[in-house]
């Protein structure tokens, strides 16, 4: 992976490569301050300045980098993505770069397009780091910061399940809680299956190495208001008894996105030094096939008090995060937010880029909104219908894990997380993909962060950074 904190840089005055940005309506305005030459060489490139074209214009010794955008007055995340990818190692300028702007939001692009997945095979002709420097010093460690978390997410997602099992996950966990000095909490084994009797079931038939646990983090000071952050993080999930097929279980690495999301979101918050008591809860297990594994038709107890009958072992990241929400109720938090790759459902509803939003207040979710429509991780919502409840009802339990129809399937299992939210608490779910199945500059294909700048950048508009 490259170094990070290196790739942006304050500008002063050190020896750089403009880069000029344009688009096709203001490309032959451009093209009139170049030389013969200039112009032949960016006609010889087919350059007419096209969103992510890259155009390399001699000039003189050296030479200057041209990029197209949709609009360089209004750029957006992946506006410098394509040419920190394919530019040669170096330091680079913008050719405006205004030090009273806000931050550059195509940094973000800059930075991750830049990130690379290395743990088990390394690139054959690797290129060394494409340094953008900035005279909006002020901005940067914040903007790299956010890219770092989404980078992140990307990792954790792509690392294959033996090496991202729950300890693995709470050691990412207890990395964060280390760097912000944060207390950290692990309920696994009696203690579990006692006080979060869900999470033991789902994850008992796993192999030791991999037990189940949940792991608590807290920080911050106990006069805030109280944020609890909760993600699912099922490490495999093989559909358990219920089991899946090959096909369907070929990306299920990446069914601890949520926990992915959910840890980057908190070291943001912790970062940016929100005025929040944070709570961090991560279940976190693996749904494996066994001689113990639960069994469709079991009744499980839950922390709520509630039972639950298992109309589908498939339905299993609804069960541990039922358990996280409801000691995440206990102490009142002023907002809860879980992010989860939570149904197919929601997939078939808006494919692999939107996740689905769901929310109890209606500001709640205009704010998630606004806030990733702003930096380019919008949201879709979708209802939490009052009348689909009845659907989760259960002949012999207080409600079903799976309805038996095919309707509403990402809705319905928001309706079973809102059972278990403490009555009157704001809370938001993000249904969300945490893969891409194809590459998009600054994106690469494979693990991915979705909902997550989103709900960073609301938390800081709500809770204002110190």
């Amino acid at each position: 992976m490259s170094k990070i904190p290196d790739l942006i840089q304050a500008d002063r005055g050190q020896d750089a490569i403009t880069i000029h940005l344009v688009d096709k309506d203001g490309f032959d305005d451009f093209a009139k301050n170049l030389s013969a030459g200039q112009r032949s060489s960016l006609k010889g490139q087919k350059f007419v300045g096209s969103g992510y074209q890259v155009g390399i214009v001699p000039d003189g010794d050296s030479w200057f980098a041209v990029g197209g955008v949709a609009d360089p007055a209004d750029l957006s995340s992946w506006c410098l993505a394509k040419l920190a990818e394919v530019l040669p190692e170096g330091t680079y300028r913008l050719k405006t770069d205004d030090p009273g702007a806000a931050p550059n939001p195509a940094w973000h692009g800059w930075v991750t397009a830049q990130h690379t997945f290395e743990k088990y095979k390394e690139i054959e002709t690797p290129v060394g780091p494409r340094i953008l420097l900035s005279k909006q010093a002020k901005h940067i460690h914040a903007a790299i910061a956010e890219a770092q978390a989404v980078n992140l997410v990307c990792d954790m997602v792509n690392t294959p399940a033996e090496d991202m099992g729950p300890e693995a996950i709470e050691a990412e966990a207890e990395k964060i809680a280390k760097k912000y000095g944060a207390e950290i909490r692990v309920t696994k084994g009696d203690a579990l299956e006692k006080e979060y009797p869900m999470v033991h079931a789902v994850g008992r038939a796993a192999s030791r190495k991999h037990a189940p646990r949940i792991v608590q983090l807290e920080w911050g000071d106990e006069k805030h208001p109280r944020l609890a952050i909760v993600g699912k993080g099922v490490s495999f999930d093989s559909g358990g008894l219920d089991v899946k097929s090959a096909v369907g279980m070929r990306l299920m690495k990446k069914d601890m996105g949520g926990a992915a999301h959910a840890i980057a979101l908190a070291g943001l918050v912790m970062e940016a030094g929100l005025n929040v008591r944070l709570h961090l809860l991560v279940p976190t297990v693996e749904n494996a096939i066994s001689s113990n594994a639960f069994r469709p038709g079991d009744v499980l107890q839950t922390r709520k008090g509630l039972t639950v009958e298992i109309g589908n072992t498939d339905a299993e990241g609804r069960l541990i995060l039922g358990d996280a929400l409801t000691r995440a109720s206990e102490d009142d938090p002023e907002l809860i937010i879980d992010f989860a790759t939570l149904t197919g459902a929601a997939r078939v509803a808006l494919g692999p880029d939107l996740p689905a939003l769901m929310t109890r207040r209606d500001e709640t979710a205009n704010q998630l909104i606004e806030s990733g429509k702003a930096h380019d991780d919008e949201p879709w919502r979708l209802p939490l219908p009052a009348g689909y409840a009845e659907w989760l009802n259960s002949d012999i339990a207080d409600l079903n894990n799976a309805h038996g129809n095919a309707y509403a399937g990402a809705s319905v299992a928001g309706l079973f997380l809102d059972r278990f939210v403490g009555e009157g608490i704001d809370w938001a779910h993000f249904d969300t993909f945490a893969w891409r199945p194809f590459a998009k500059p600054g994106r690469s294909k494979g693990g991915a962060a979705y909902g997550l700048r989103a709900a960073f950048h609301m938390l800081k508009k709500r809770y204002c950074d110190k």
